[in-house]
């Protein structure tokens, strides 16, 4: 998009700005996996001031939204703290105390089964193992790569919070492999599928 002159961090972002959307998410999922983002596409420097309890607790709406989407009847919110071991109490850093723990508590409130701040480096291998059913990342790469490193095959990318349905593949568009015929369309039926299944369950 770049190279074309479209001034975007990402097709996330441009379809949310077309459909006027306020509240919205970068949600990835594959079979073992799902993951919310607070912050998308930002230089690593600049996300703590956007970790907000405003924008905690609108993620973790989203995520609920997305797992009610999917057909989750009561979805198990985990919620990711932003600093090393959750911030352990203030000594790394207090976004825990100042904002992610008051939107986990709202969200409770709210009748949400939210939990944490839970340490980024455990809190994934758990998920996975079925203790949760979709976790809220703070920033791009702590929620991505776990998801990315299961594999990207059977990846699917969605918008959550837009007025309809859009999932697309986990990976990009690789340009230097176009036209060779070699292209693995694993994840782009994923997505298909992925798509059919949240229609389902709209209401």
């Amino acid at each position: 998009m770049q190279a074309g002159g479209i001034d975007a961090p990402g097709h996330t972002e441009i379809l949310a700005e077309r459909t006027q959307t306020a509240d919205f998410a970068m949600m990835l999922a594959n079979p073992e996996l799902r993951v919310l983002l607070v912050t998308i596409h930002l230089a690593l420097a600049d996300v703590p001031k956007h970790i907000t309890e405003a924008n905690v607790l609108r993620s973790i709406r989203l995520a609920h939204h997305a797992c009610l989407q999917e057909g989750i009847a009561h979805p198990r919110v985990a919620v990711a703290g932003l600093n090393p071991h959750a911030g352990e109490d203030g000594r790394f850093g207090r976004e825990e105390i100042t904002a992610i723990a008051p939107a986990i508590q709202q969200a409770i409130k709210e009748g949400i089964d939210a939990s944490g701040p839970w340490p980024g480096d455990t809190i994934f291998m758990k998920a996975r193992k079925g203790d949760y059913d979709i976790v809220v990342a703070q920033y791009h790469d702590q929620g991505l790569i776990p998801v990315k490193y299961l594999g990207v095959e059977q990846g699917v990318n969605v918008t959550v919070g837009l007025p309809f349905v859009r999932t697309s593949v986990d990976h990009g568009t690789a340009f230097d492999i176009a036209g060779q015929g070699i292209a693995d369309p694993s994840s782009l039926r994923e997505a298909f599928e992925a798509a059919i299944r949240m229609t389902a369950h709209i209401g």
